[in-house]
């Protein structure tokens, strides 16, 4: 075991390095804000396509920080699904690794989290360069350790074109018809038979766990080759965490920016039941990145932004049922084996709340509730579920061993190890029934 890890800590430091190497022998041009490849322009109606069909092709260099490296990528416009079930186009960015051979390969999911289309991976990767854009930049450092490995890896805009912040169904459906694009393209050099692995964290792990649920009835062709599931710091039932992050000092920016994500995705009217600052606020995230939420709306809670008689959210009709849709507890239980991990030490990140019948969690995420889907995937799947919980380490605190567990657990898929199983040794957690209305006061 110590000589495979060390073999994983080797690649995944030679990866880092290339990248470093990559950067300092560069030049800096910026991919234009308003590029035409993001733009279906066919003579067929998009609805015409099968779900996954690629549309647009390019290839260019992967750029970090605006920052052009060696390695070559290869960018799809894909036909997809919305959250309101409606045929879209999205991007995402296959990057090829120089030692594997195409057969095998990782939907790496990104945690760019942002209400602006440009903050995109795709776009980070052409070129761009924002604020909200360098969380894609960061995650190189996710991505190098894989494309050492061996593994192709596909990046796909998790949120689409419209920048869906939270709507998970549509997470899902970008996902997994950005894996069947990818095995479609003979740019790319992987076929249908090509064996995934689902890997992500945080807004990452929105993608990642509903891609898993959905892919059994949504794409049955991937979810047959796909070895598992890797998530951390999961996003489980959001009427929970809303109400969690209420008054934390950090995390507390993520209600506007929550609430935008679901009126943008169903096409809810939020603002008749807002006050004007709530008003403010939600007009001021309109195209925010959570590193403009994060730390900057310390204590704000939803009763500073809700006009008094909707003082409980569940008193707005749409609320609920939005929240209810993007439920994972709701969703199936994943046919492949999973590993999910959480931190459960949010005071560390300013989360103090500890709400009746919802817990502490990592400062945003409800440790509850992801125990809870863990043991509900136990009791509903196979049992080749692994569990981790850091009770010392809050969100952004657990990213850190959770990425090379997560690849190690992946890596062991890959190779046909048996799947480890925590099913029986997982502690209670929370409901994850939906929400009801309740009467406006």
């Amino acid at each position: 075991m110590r000589r495979t890890q060390a073999k994983r800590l080797a690649a995944a430091t030679a990866g880092v390095a290339l990248t470093a190497a990559g950067m300092a022998t560069a030049t800096a041009p910026t991919a234009a804000a308003t590029d035409s490849f993001y733009s279906y322009s066919g003579s067929a109606p998009l609805a015409s396509y099968a779900p996954g069909t690629v549309l647009k092709t390019r290839t260019l260099l992967y750029h970090v920080v605006g920052i052009p490296t060696p390695v070559t990528t290869i960018q799809l416009l894909y036909r997809t699904t919305d959250a309101q079930g409606r045929p879209s186009a999205n991007v995402t960015s296959v990057i090829r690794s120089l030692t594997g051979d195409g057969t095998k390969a990782v939907s790496y999911n990104s945690f760019y989290d942002s209400l602006n289309p440009e903050d995109s991976p795709s776009r980070s990767i052409a070129g761009n360069v924002s604020l909200g854009g360098a969380i894609a930049n960061a995650e190189t450092l996710f991505i190098a350790p894989l494309l050492a490995l061996g593994y192709n890896v596909v990046i796909p805009d998790t949120e689409g074109q419209s920048a869906d912040f939270a709507a998970g169904p549509e997470y899902a459906t970008d996902t997994l018809d950005a894996i069947r694009a990818a095995t479609r393209s003979v740019a790319t050099g992987m076929t249908p038979d090509t064996r995934f692995g689902l890997l992500g964290y945080s807004g990452g792990a929105i993608a990642t766990g509903w891609a898993a649920a959905l892919a059994p009835t949504y794409a049955p062709d991937v979810n047959q080759h796909l070895v598992g599931f890797a998530e951390g710091g999961l996003l489980v039932d959001p009427a929970h965490n809303l109400k969690f992050v209420d008054g934390s000092l950090v995390w507390s920016g993520v209600i506007p920016m929550a609430v935008i994500g679901v009126a943008r995705s169903y096409n809810i009217d939020f603002s008749k039941y807002l006050t004007s600052y709530g008003l403010g606020v939600y007009n001021q995230l309109q195209k925010g990145s959570i590193v403009n939420a994060l730390g900057q709306y310390p204590g704000l809670t939803w009763k500073k932004m809700a006009k008094p008689q909707y003082a409980n959210p569940d008193s707005v009709p749409e609320f609920v049922d939005a929240v209810n849709k993007i439920n994972l507890g709701s969703a199936a239980t994943p046919t492949v084996p999973g590993y999910l991990a959480q931190g459960d030490a949010g005071y560390l990140e300013g989360t103090f709340n500890n709400p009746p019948g919802i817990g502490t969690g990592d400062g945003v995420m409800v440790a509850g509730d992801v125990r809870a889907l863990a043991r509900q995937y136990c009791a509903t799947g196979d049992g080749s579920i692994k569990y981790d919980q850091f009770d010392l380490l809050s969100h952004l605190g657990t990213a850190v061993p959770w990425a090379p567990l997560a690849v190690g657990w992946l890596d062991d898929r890959f190779a046909g190890r048996a799947a480890p199983s925590d099913c029986g040794h997982i502690a209670a957690g929370n409901s994850l029934a939906p929400e009801h209305t309740v009467p406006a006061s």
